[in-house]
């Protein structure tokens, strides 16, 4: 992202046309919001003086405490490639403050910020995350209603005519371009109407920034090409979810903290404990990695799915992989987020969990090298190799017990994020499935 000034910011608009600007933030449960105001009252909005109603978004505060400002980063500006020649719209991403001038606590993207000074404390000077998220494309009805239809039959690296979606896909990465995204690759994924574009790794917040920026353009253009883009994780029984592996690394002064040459890997010891972390933390980081009721319809053990809690070099059977690449691009490679995860939470969660390995020098197990996979339940429990919760019911009750993960996500996050989680999974349990009339509906 570039850097700007306000009086740089007052000048592009002027120059450019803009009419109108989203200040947007994320709710607890990663879902954008935004107060869109005209260009007349940008000055206001840039002097840190607007203020909205925080009572009505979910896991803010009560309605006897709602006055909430909005503090844009200038850095997050960026305008729209659409709209009419004297309407353009710009966006920016805003810190959430109290009235009396203090962070908002509850603010996701503020409580990441949290997380890298204490990370910074901790003589590291940048947490690097390259995200691979994963959509869907279906069609939209009669009445622009989506529908769970795909619009191709492609399948791994397909291309049309196969890949019906290439185009749509084409779009998205040139819009992206335009607003300054590095992308790496763009290609059809394993299931059919299933897409993943990668853009480059960048520090904590400015990548957990790109990734909302990521799914509203992605969902963008996927309305203008007539389709519903989804990132739910398993929005169609038999074939692969989607997924957001998460690529991570730490940086000191002087580069990659993960790697050693001198090492036989060229793994360092840091490296090591991080892992280690992360694989202790597991179960309750699932509870923020995977957000949804939906999503353990993914993590189960076809498909390829990262359900077990082990590591390897190269083996994709793994909860945690380490791609071959060294040197400062030397990385560790988290399966099991989906890309429904709150960006600014889980990436939260996994500096906090990381350094827990790292300060408590907690011991890395060896590498599981078999395919997972193939192994019996004796094998796997031979290896002391465990799975990760089978449901989100599961999940929060390890959140409950961790500490460090709810350190990770501050009091009023943590309280607010397990309450609304536990509501949606006792509505998703009292529901009558179209699965149950099929099979008891005739026959009890």
């Amino acid at each position: 992202m570039s850097k700007w000034t306000a009086t740089e910011i007052m000048r592009d608009v002027e120059e450019r046309n803009v009419h109108f600007i989203r200040l947007m933030f994320t709710d607890v449960n990663g879902n954008l919001k935004n107060v869109e105001i005209p260009v007349s009252q940008l000055d206001k909005a840039l002097d840190n003086k607007m203020m909205f109603d925080g009572s009505s978004i979910e896991g803010f505060v009560r309605i006897e405490e709602s006055d909430m400002y909005l503090y844009p980063d200038l850095d997050t500006y960026l305008v729209l490639p659409w709209g009419a020649e004297n309407k353009k719209v710009a966006l920016l991403i805003c810190d959430i403050y109290l009235p009396n001038g203090e962070p908002f606590p509850g603010d996701p993207r503020g409580n990441l910020k949290r997380m890298v000074k204490e990370m910074e404390a901790a003589g590291y000077s940048d947490f690097m995350l390259g995200p691979e998220a994963e959509f869907f494309l279906f069609k939209l009805d009669e009445k622009g209603e989506p529908v769970v239809e795909v619009n191709d039959n492609g399948g791994y690296f397909d291309l049309a005519p196969l890949d019906s979606g290439e185009n749509c896909r084409r779009d998205i990465v040139l819009v992206l371009e335009e607003l300054g995204f590095e992308i790496e690759a763009s290609h059809h994924e394993v299931a059919i109407g299933q897409h993943e574009i990668d853009f480059k790794y960048d520090n904590a917040l400015a990548a957990s920034d790109q990734i909302q920026i990521f799914k509203l353009i992605v969902r963008s253009v996927a309305r203008q090409h007539g389709l519903h883009a989804t990132f739910m994780p398993k929005p169609l029984f038999g074939v692969a979810g989607s997924g957001m592996h998460c690529n991570m690394s730490l940086f000191k002064a002087d580069g990659n903290a993960f790697y050693d040459p001198n090492d036989d890997q060229g793994l360092s010891q840091d490296a090591r404990y991080f892992v280690a972390g992360i694989l202790a933390h597991a179960k309750a980081l699932t509870a923020v990695a995977n957000p949804l009721v939906n999503s353990y319809k993914r993590l189960v053990p076809e498909f390829e799915a990262p359900v077990y809690i082990a590591w390897s070099h190269q083996n994709r059977s793994p909860l945690v992989r380490i791609p071959s690449a060294r040197g400062n691009s030397t990385r560790i490679e988290l399966r099991s987020v989906d890309p429904a995860a709150n960006p600014y939470l889980i990436t939260a969660c996994l500096i906090k969990a990381g350094l827990d390995g790292i300060k408590e020098k907690l011991p890395l197990s060896s590498p599981t090298d078999r395919n997972i996979y193939q192994m019996t339940e004796y094998e796997l429990k031979q290896e002391g190799i465990d799975k990760l919760p089978v449901n989100l019911a599961a999940a929060l009750v390890h959140l409950e017990n961790d500490n460090i993960v709810q350190a990770a996500l501050g009091r009023h996050i943590y309280e607010n994020y397990i309450s609304s989680k536990q509501v949606e999974y006792n509505e998703y349990e009292t529901q009558i499935t179209p699965w149950e009339i099929q099979h008891y509906l005739r026959w009890y």
